[in-house]
């Protein structure tokens, strides 16, 4: 008995060794990439706090696989349990959706904060420069100062177009003068 419970520490020990070690390294990579794509350390700080849940995930499944919880019987509760959450997920597959687009807008995303962009929707296109990017959405200040929080999953789904810090004096301008246009041409 006492060397089974041995052999069960030492496999916890190193497990829980091994899980720190990659996070370590996870954690080094990230802040890497973020340090040499010019990513603001509050988004770098999402993208650690997804890894630390990751890892703790890691740790209580190998610690209840070291500790005597058949495979078999991990399988039934953990399908359970992710049924249960998908259920929950599907009634707010919003949120899950932000998530994952606030983690792939951290690696992929071609802006950041202080760039000046256009979202082209179809209905009205939103302008502004980019205030904050949370995890479910990004945050705009527009022209007139108004702010617009705008769903991380719809930024992907719709055409960006940013303008150049050099090119924004010379964009809003522009942007004016079609405004005058309009209001000495209406339309019948």
């Amino acid at each position: 008995m006492l060397e089974a419970n041995l052999l069960h520490i030492i496999q916890t020990a190193a497990s829980v060794i091994i899980i720190l070690i990659l996070r370590w390294f996870c954690i080094k990579l990230v802040r890497r990439f973020a340090r040499k794509s010019e990513k603001v350390e509050h988004r770098t700080g999402l993208i650690i706090k997804y890894i630390e849940f990751a890892t703790i995930f890691m740790v209580i499944l190998l610690l209840i696989l070291i500790w005597g919880v058949e495979f078999k019987d991990l399988g039934w509760v953990l399908s359970s349990v992710f049924a249960v959450i998908g259920v929950g997920f599907f009634a707010q597959w919003s949120i899950l959706s932000n998530i994952t687009s606030g983690v792939i807008m951290f690696f992929t995303f071609p802006y950041k904060i202080g760039d000046y962009i256009t979202i082209h929707d179809k209905e009205f296109d939103y302008e502004g420069i980019i205030e904050d990017i949370k995890a479910f959405q990004i945050i705009l200040r527009t022209q007139k100062g108004d702010i617009i929080a705008y769903p991380n999953s719809m930024l992907l789904q719709k055409g960006v177009s940013v303008i150049k810090p050099e090119e924004i004096a010379d964009f809003l301008a522009e942007e004016e003068l079609l405004d005058e246009n309009v209001k000495e041409h209406p339309i019948d």
